[in-house]
């Protein structure tokens, strides 16, 4: 046994007492334990080290670490989230391929948003067009969508706003040769032919009243007193001189045109005639809209400024016409002109029993013109009728314009 006392010790052995008293002694130890405690290093977890391992991995890619509102732990404590997560991953599917189809049918939507429906139109914007008149109808259109026209759609609730406009809406068919005519000569009489039309019924002068000396140049002066009669219907309209028999004219003290479109539907045909002729047949409808003229002025500062419209009214002429180019070796004809064999029209809302050579439109604001209808119920955009006159002339109702 050792001699050597332990340090500290007194010389009996024992510990001597501190000269510190114990509550000091006591607060100065639990502070050091305390001290050497958070200084001391720790051995990190096993989780903490795979922590640390994944994050050094993501920084040496580039990757940020996800937000903590955001990551996987978040969502692992919130069962609704997760709920969230695996719906909205079940409608994805669907949800693509719902976006895709209306990308590329935006009509699909339900009251397409986008404006971009073919049966709806706005502004100068159209409604799909119908492709053109080949063969004559079997039955009259079907009633459109009810709509009050307007200076912004003249033609709103009318069959005719799928119809194509103005001249553009005459198209002659290819020539071809017809008996002792070429292909060439054919086509010059087509064209012709259409030029005839446009100007009787669609040019600004002659829609004002004025002399259609386009038309006139076209007639065979050799054509036993057609072109006379047509010269003294211009020259003094009445019940036996019209010449709403071939043009189409409107008063312009009366009535102007509510834009400058016309619609037009119909189609043209050319075959050998019974004559050693070319036979040219033309049957067009003709949809004029039309405001009063004492309101155009009206009508000019309402579309300037507050955008409300003013009345609209529509008169829709039908025309047949046939025309012949007739052989000058074998007739007494003019070469490159045109002789008229037939012309039938179809007047719709204009005032009945009026002979002054222009076309008056009803206006429901207005009070009626001319004579009370007698007639029968027709429907002025029915291509299907025959329209041939039989001698006897009857102002009837038209059931819809």
């Amino acid at each position: 046994m050792s001699d050597k006392q332990p340090e500290g010790a007194g010389e009996s052995g024992e510990f001597e007492q501190p000269s510190v008293p114990d509550d000091v002694w006591e607060r100065f130890a639990r502070d050091t334990e305390h001290d050497i405690r958070s200084s001391a290093p720790k051995e990190p977890s096993a989780r903490a080290r795979m922590v640390t391992e994944r994050l050094r991995q993501k920084d040496a890619k580039g990757a940020q670490p996800e937000g903590w509102r955001t990551g996987p732990a978040w969502r692992e404590m919130d069962g609704r989230a997760a709920r969230r997560r695996r719906l909205w991953a079940i409608l994805g599917v669907p949800v693509v391929i719902a976006v895709a189809l209306v990308a590329v049918k935006p009509s699909l939507l339900p009251g397409d948003p986008f404006g971009t429906s073919s049966g709806t139109p706005s502004g100068g914007a159209s409604a799909a067009a119908l492709p053109a008149e080949t063969a004559p109808p079997t039955a009259a259109p079907s009633s459109a969508a009810p709509d009050t026209p307007t200076l912004d759609r003249p033609f709103a609730g009318s069959p005719a706003e799928r119809w194509a406009d103005g001249a553009a809406a005459i198209v002659v068919p290819k020539a071809t040769p017809v008996g002792t005519f070429t292909s060439a000569q054919v086509a010059a009489a087509l064209k012709q032919a259409k030029t005839l039309l446009v100007g009787a019924n669609l040019n600004p002068g002659t829609l004002r009243g004025e002399r259609p000396e386009s038309v006139l140049a076209l007639l065979d002066p050799k054509q036993p007193r057609m072109l006379d009669d047509v010269n003294s219907w211009l020259r003094a309209p009445g019940k036996k001189h019209d010449p709403l028999l071939l043009f189409s004219r409107f008063d312009p003290a009366e009535v102007r045109p509510a834009g400058d479109v016309v619609k037009v539907r119909g189609r043209t045909t050319f075959k050998a005639g019974a004559h050693a002729s070319v036979a040219i047949h033309m049957d067009y409808t003709f949809v004029y809209p039309l405001i009063q003229a004492d309101q155009a002025s009206k009508a000019s500062g309402a579309t300037e400024t507050s955008g409300a419209s003013t009345e609209v009214a529509r008169t829709i002429v039908r025309r047949v016409l046939d025309l012949e180019l007739l052989d000058p070796r074998k007739y007494q004809a003019t070469p490159g002109k045109l002789s008229i064999t037939r012309y039938d029209q179809d007047l719709g809302n204009t005032a009945c029993d009026v002979y002054d050579g222009f076309l008056h439109p009803q206006f429901v604001s207005a009070a009626p013109t001319g004579a009370p209808p007698t007639g029968p119920t027709t429907d002025p955009y029915d291509r299907s009728r025959d329209i041939r006159h039989s001698g006897t002339e009857t102002c009837g109702t038209v059931s819809r314009t």
